[in-house]
């Protein structure tokens, strides 16, 4: 199983605005919870890109596995502020192959947006079309074991 979680604490080093923590099935975001969305997000962007770059996530895009490997559309997440998403719905997302972009409300702080995250992060990871190849395995959302590579 997959789980990808937002926390907003009050922990990280000073000056350290985004941790991420990935393990077996498992990534999460901790974000520092006081300083503005924008500078959160702009280092989220920067902290994804590096996990991602470790090519070991993969969207199964109808019949094809896109990686970050994938010619002319390496896998990505793009975190956006965008001034037109209003703070009642807070986050949206759209999925096309290789790119999910999140499109935040710049009126949400730290622990609105982290709490609008977990649930849309569940949605995604819901639709199977996520995977991770940890420790020789790929890790799905099934709720069989696990495969060996």
């Amino acid at each position: 199983m997959l789980d990808v979680t937002y926390e907003a604490v009050d922990d990280l080093a000073p000056g350290q605005l985004a941790d991420v923590e990935e393990d077996r099935g498992r990534v999460r975001f901790r974000l520092d919870r006081t300083s503005p969305l924008a500078d959160v997000v702009r280092q989220l962007n920067i902290e994804l890109d590096r996990l991602l770059s470790a090519a070991r996530w993969f969207q199964m895009w109808g019949s094809e596995f896109v990686s970050r490997n994938t010619p002319g559309c390496p896998l990505r997440v793009e975190y956006v502020l965008h001034p037109e998403m209003p703070r009642s719905i807070g986050v949206g997302i759209a999925e096309e192959r290789g790119i999910v972009r999140v499109y935040i409300s710049p009126d949400l702080d730290v622990e609105e947006f982290t709490a609008s995250m977990n649930p849309i992060s569940m949605g995604i990871l819901e639709g199977g079309h996520w995977f991770q190849l940890y420790g020789g395995e790929i890790v799905d959302n099934s709720p069989e074991p696990a495969n060996r590579v």
